[in-house]
């Protein structure tokens, strides 16, 4: 229970990110839609959950520590390296992007040149990328209830402030631009968008775990999770629409409203928020860009991590308006790959997770000094790390380190 509940905290907070956190993106893709976005926030919560578990599975599946090799197994060489470029690019496009987000949420709340605050939140990543990748799953879902509990916040004081009149609240959040339409293509935009950000660490953490069944659990709770999130933050900003309209931070703009001190505890939110999507992004192009070559993985994520910073003051208006909604669209086609390629190894999928099951209670017993570990245990291990589709030392080890981590808590 414990790893599959690692497995949905961190999934949530590689796919909140930023916008969610900002409530630009809610804004833009569920309420400006009115009443109807609400719909469309709980078609994408669907869509998610759905996905995510597929995700998160299918990178258990084949044990992956980067998106290429999972793309090459699932999809047709042309297709594959098609979504491998896409995804690479998003990866940088984005990961600069959130540098120049953070510069400027400093700068909004606390004054700070835009600048210095990139530069801050730059630091942070290129320290955080020094850690396995266990780790840094670790801390994307720890910091992840920060913006958990700031959103049911804002939706429990908006509810115990209900507007006497709502009647017109629809009109004025339909007069905020929204990049697609109609309604549910643009709720589905918005998860082609969110997975296709969190596909590369998405099949990474996925692929940190040996058993299907645990990653595929924890995408459900994540996907759950994500998706009551994303309904009351849509609920929250729909009924706040008209105090944060045309705000760049709407959810910092409310918080702000209801009190100064919440607006600095939230611009501080904001700001790990933005710093669980940056990580997301450039630990995912370090591994993506190290994966066939012999380059060691650190200095190459400090180098993108640089150049990202290098780069970071490219306008986020333009990414928003009309980058982000091509990535929705290419993100729409990963998903429909990844779930029909589920579909069809599904039975595949289901013996391998009993078999690496069995695999780790054999290995708890030969690791755990009070345990029998029998001659027939020993050749059931090995007929059954024989059989899987991943290679013998490389599931062994997986497995065993699992065993001994287990063991030593």
């Amino acid at each position: 229970m414990k790893r599959t509940f690692s497995i949905a905290m961190a999934f949530v907070g590689l796919t909140v990110g930023a916008g969610f956190a900002t409530g630009q993106e809610v804004i833009q893709y569920f309420v400006s839609f009115g009443m109807n976005g609400i719909w469309g926030a709980v078609l994408a919560g669907i869509v998610m959950t759905i996905a995510g578990s597929v995700i998160l599975q299918v990178g258990s599946y084949f044990l992956a520590d980067e998106h290429r090799m999972v793309f090459r197994n699932v999809a047709h060489p042309i297709v594959s390296r098609f979504l491998d470029i896409s995804v690479t690019l998003t990866l940088f496009a984005v990961g600069f992007v959130m540098l120049a987000g953070a510069g400027s949420n400093l700068e909004q709340q606390f004054g700070l040149p835009a600048w210095a605050g990139a530069l801050i939140m730059t630091g942070v990543v290129l320290a955080a990328g020094m850690l396995d990748v266990e780790k840094v799953s670790q801390v994307i879902g720890a910091l992840t209830p920060l913006i958990i509990v700031a959103v049911v916040f804002a939706f429990v004081y908006t509810m115990m402030h209900m507007p006497a009149d709502t009647s017109h609240l629809s009109e004025a959040a339909m007069a905020e631009d929204s990049p697609v339409s109609p309604w549910f293509l643009s709720a589905v935009n918005y998860n082609g968008l969110a997975l296709l950000l969190g596909v590369s660490m998405s099949l990474v953490i996925g692929g940190n775990y040996a058993s299907p069944k645990e990653a595929g659990i924890g995408g459900l709770m994540g996907g759950a999770l994500y998706t009551v999130m994303l309904i009351i933050a849509a609920i929250t900003l729909y009924l706040n629409i008209e105090k944060v309209s045309g705000s760049d931070v709407p959810m910092l703009e409310l918080m702000n409203q209801i009190h100064p001190t919440l607006g600095v505890i939230m611009a501080i939110i904001i700001f790990f928020m933005i710093f669980n999507t940056a990580i997301g992004m450039f630990y995912a192009l370090g591994k993506r860009l190290t994966a066939s070559t012999d380059k060691s993985f650190r200095p190459v994520f400090v180098v993108v991590t640089l150049i990202g910073y290098g780069i970071s003051f490219v306008g986020f208006d333009t990414l928003m308006t009309y980058v982000y909604p091509v990535i929705g669209y290419i993100g729409i086609v990963m998903i429909v790959i990844m779930i029909a390629w589920w579909v069809r190894s599904r039975r595949r999928i289901f013996v391998e997770a009993k078999r690496r099951d069995r695999i780790h209670e054999l290995a708890h017993a030969r690791e755990h000094k009070d345990s029998d570990y029998t001659e027939k245990d020993r050749q059931e291990m090995r007929k059954l790390v024989g059989e899987s589709n991943i290679d013998d030392k490389t599931l062994h080890k997986t497995i065993t380190d699992e065993v001994k981590d287990e063991i030593d808590q």
